[in-house]
């Protein structure tokens, strides 16, 4: 054993190190100068090829400003919202800087100072650098500065290092990016606006940074932005920093901020693809928005140049063909639309709207809140394939089952009983018309985009499996509708990336990729971590995606989506239109590009959605109209000179199980193979209401590969339900949100 004078020497010995090493540490920093945090340099995104995209910062949108020139308004609303003891405290919190060198050490996320000193050192050493080294700098130059300046410079150093959103640094830029005025005019109440920008500019800036996060909308952060306004300002007169007088008037009324604005160089689609990269590099790495807008990163991502101008030349085209601005209708029509390779996850073309340029901030194409409507049958068909119903006992069901197609029916729950409202009376589901189908295939369901089918058919196989097969598809959690029968017909709000890569899955027979934007970011010359492409998953069986994907070529050779046949390839692909025509897609592949668009109207004032009946001259918008001549304007130029490999052959799958209740056995089937599309001439789908009823015979001849079913036109028809189902189905009613990824919960969806 060591004797305790061994012992007492050793401690004696290490706390003399450590008090050397605090004072060698102390001594050899230097006090920040808030000057230096306005150097900064160009971010410079690439194209898939290497070019140059567009390069955005050319200069910190900053200007310092004395104390002086700051209002007190805005000095007492930082401290009452973020350090109360500004004035009495030394400036730093040793448990805040113990808690963030643990969580580093641990591997986890480092937490920032939390007094305004701590913040003001941090400001000025902004890197992605998450180091030992660094945070003990940082800490001792708060020491220092906590006793070399005075808190007036400290403060000011702050207010004017602070990233405020916009790009704006410091409270001057901060003043004329959000009110067009300078800091020291700005009135208390709008002190406060500039205050709560401090907790997060994604999330307080009132205008919405969806582009950045799906969960920063317009609305939503307007409401977190009043109700921190709303805080602070209470805050500040409870600390007695404002009069009685002051409070009344500053609350009175929230002062908005004006709009969002253009910079250089980010016009038409360049914005989009600058802001889904910039979101992509975020999410994948540690650095911070404030970080990212200082500069000096390049940016090589995966969209294609060429592919891009395709996709916005085609829904240039396709509007100036069908919509006249002046027409009352016709106005506030707006696009999404997004292309990813198969088997890679690579997106490479979106389009996100009309351009910053024309006051259009939202990117339509990374965006929820935008039921899918019919487009989402196909993972209901996936799940019955995979998991079979209730009544085949994990047996997958095959494609050639027969459900009761017909209008306004019950649905049944597995013990027979039928699906109730609140009110208990009877559930019933509608389809877009009252033709009398009787009972056809899932196939034959799928082709005319039939409702009642699939509404029974989700319930017997179970949403919940439904929901998993979507899921594992690309689809995120936050914008899953919920499961009540309805779920069948796309109340869900995925983005048109997150429907384009979902699709993608199809085409790749079940293997799933993550799309991604960014192949690899540079910093001082060096590859940042984190940009490594996705890998592959299997999402589901190989048999499940390639008969799904034979079931969307015949929706496009003999059903709703008949308009993409002027592809002149093989392709798959399925419309959806919603309740009361509010949104109307087409998503569709070959197996080199899967490709999503997505139609809808949105008031500008609430971002709500509207119904587009009447729109381009006629009765009601259906995905197999307009998103469909989109699709395939744009998917010629893509796929031009490229060869058509086809899909491979759809096995036979599952078992034929009919729907509980079919009145008969399905008779057999003779199969004849065949491996091409039926040239039958087929008549063009009608987009009216007044479409004459098809047949409803449901004869089917031909190889599995390609079934060939007869066709007697039909429409992208749906369903407008009407009533919400409960107990047993959650109530759905309510309004769609544009942005809010669980808005658009309707009754029923048309197809």
């Amino acid at each position: 054993m060591p004797s305790w004078k061994l012992v007492t020497g050793l401690f004696v010995g290490f706390v003399g190190s450590l008090v050397a090493m605090v004072g060698v540490g102390y001594a050899m920093v230097s006090i920040p100068n808030e000057n230096d945090a306005a150097q900064s340099q160009n971010n410079v995104y690439y194209w898939s090829d290497d070019t140059q995209m567009v390069a955005t910062g050319t200069g910190t949108n900053r200007q310092n400003v004395t104390i002086d020139q700051i209002p007190k308004a805005m000095q007492w609303a930082v401290i009452s919202a973020e350090n109360k003891s500004f004035y009495t405290d030394s400036g730093v919190d040793p448990m805040g800087i113990a808690r963030a060198l643990v969580n580093m050490a641990r591997g986890g996320q480092t937490q920032g100072g939390s007094t305004i000193t701590q913040q003001f050192v941090k400001n000025t050493y902004l890197s992605q650098d998450q180091t030992l080294s660094r945070k003990f700098k940082e800490m001792f130059i708060s020491i220092k500065v906590g006793t070399k300046l005075k808190k007036e410079q400290i403060l000011q150093g702050y207010l004017n290092t602070s990233y405020y959103g916009r790009g704006a640094y410091g409270i001057q830029a901060a003043a004329q990016t959000y009110y067009g005025k300078d800091a020291v005019d700005l009135t208390p109440s709008e002190c406060a606006v500039l205050a709560a920008l401090l907790k997060g500019p994604t999330y307080y800036d009132p205008a919405g940074n969806q582009d950045l996060d799906s969960a920063a909308t317009p609305k939503a952060n307007r409401t977190r932005s009043q109700e921190r306004w709303s805080w602070i300002l209470g805050e500040m007169h409870k600390d007695k920093r404002i009069t009685d007088e002051q409070y009344q008037k500053a609350i009175a009324k929230y002062p908005v901020p004006q709009g969002r604005k253009a910079t250089k160089g980010m016009t038409g689609q360049i914005s989009y693809l600058a802001d889904t990269a910039k979101k992509y590099v975020l999410a994948h790495s540690h650095i911070t928005e404030a970080e990212f807008d200082k500069g000096g990163f390049q940016i090589y991502t995966t969209f294609d140049k060429k592919k891009v101008n395709a996709l916005s030349a085609a829904v240039k085209k396709i509007e100036k063909q069908r919509l006249n601005p002046k027409r009352q209708l016709d106005k506030y029509v707006q696009f999404g639309a997004a292309s990813v390779v198969p088997n890679d996850g690579a997106i490479v073309a979106l389009y996100g709207g009309a351009g910053y340029e024309n006051n259009h901030f939202t990117n339509n194409a990374d965006t929820s809140g935008v039921p899918v409507g019919s487009t989402w049958k196909p993972f209901v068909l996936a799940a019955a394939m995979q998991y079979g119903t209730y009544q085949s006992d994990g047996v997958g069901v095959s494609p050639l089952s027969k459900y009761n197609g017909n209008d306004h029916l019950k649905v049944r729950n597995q013990d027979g009983t039928f699906v109730l409202n609140k009110d208990n009376s009877v559930f019933y589901q509608n389809n877009e018309s009252n033709h009398r189908w009787g009972y056809i295939t899932l196939r034959k369901a799928m082709e005319q985009s039939i409702n009642t089918p699939f509404v029974q058919l989700g319930w017997d196989v179970g949403m919940s499996h439904v929901k998993d097969v979507a899921k594992r598809s690309g689809i995120l959690d936050g914008s899953f509708a919920t499961l009540n029968p309805s779920f069948a017909l796309g109340t869900s709000t995925p983005s048109a990336i997150r429907m384009a890569d979902a699709y993608s899955t199809f085409a790749a027979s079940g293997k799933h990729t993550e799309p991604y934007s960014v192949t690899k970011v540079k910093q001082d010359g060096q590859d940042l971590s984190g940009f490594t492409k996705p890998k592959s998953t299997q999402a589901m069986p190989t048999d499940v995606a390639n008969n799904v994907t034979d079931t969307l070529q015949n929706v496009i050779q003999n059903g709703t989506g008949q308009n993409a046949k002027v592809l002149g390839r093989t392709a798959a692909g399925k419309t959806g239109t919603t309740d009361s025509n509010k949104s109307a897609w087409f998503v569709g592949y070959t197996q080199q590009l899967s490709t999503s668009v997505a139609m809808f109207r949105e008031n500008p004032k609430d971002h709500e959605l509207l119904s587009m009946n009447g729109t381009a001259g006629v009765a009601s918008i259906h995905g197999g109209d307009i998103p469909t001549s989109v699709w395939t304007e744009y998917m010629k130029a893509a796929l031009k000179g490229k060869s058509d490999p086809g899909f491979p052959d759809a096995e036979k799958i599952g078992e034929i199980t009919d729907e509980a209740g079919a009145p008969s056995p399905t008779p057999s089937i003779t199969i004849t193979p065949s491996q091409t599309p039926s040239d039958t001439p087929s008549p063009t789908p009608s987009e009216t209401e007044t479409s004459p009823s098809p047949t409803p015979s449901d004869t089917c001849n031909g190889g599995l590969g390609n079934w060939k079913c007869d066709n007697s036109g039909g429409q992208d028809g749906g369903s407008t339900g009407g009533v919400t189902p409960s107990p047993t189905a959650t109530d759905t009613s309510g309004t769609s949100t544009r942005g809010n990824g669980n808005g658009g919960i309707f009754a029923g969806q048309n197809g």
